[in-house]
């Protein structure tokens, strides 16, 4: 059997910044979140 080879770290970076482009919905809620955080933030 061969060895799995291990993912870098800027691999799965990656990986996941092309699932979360793809789902709308996480982009949504990741950007509420991050208006939500700037606006506590000015207050």
């Amino acid at each position: 059997m061969r060895k799995q080879k291990k993912k870098s770290l800027e691999e799965l970076v990656n990986e996941n910044k092309q699932q979360l482009l793809k789902d709308q919905e996480a982009l949504n809620r990741i950007e509420e979140r991050w208006e939500h955080r700037i606006l506590n933030r000015l207050d």
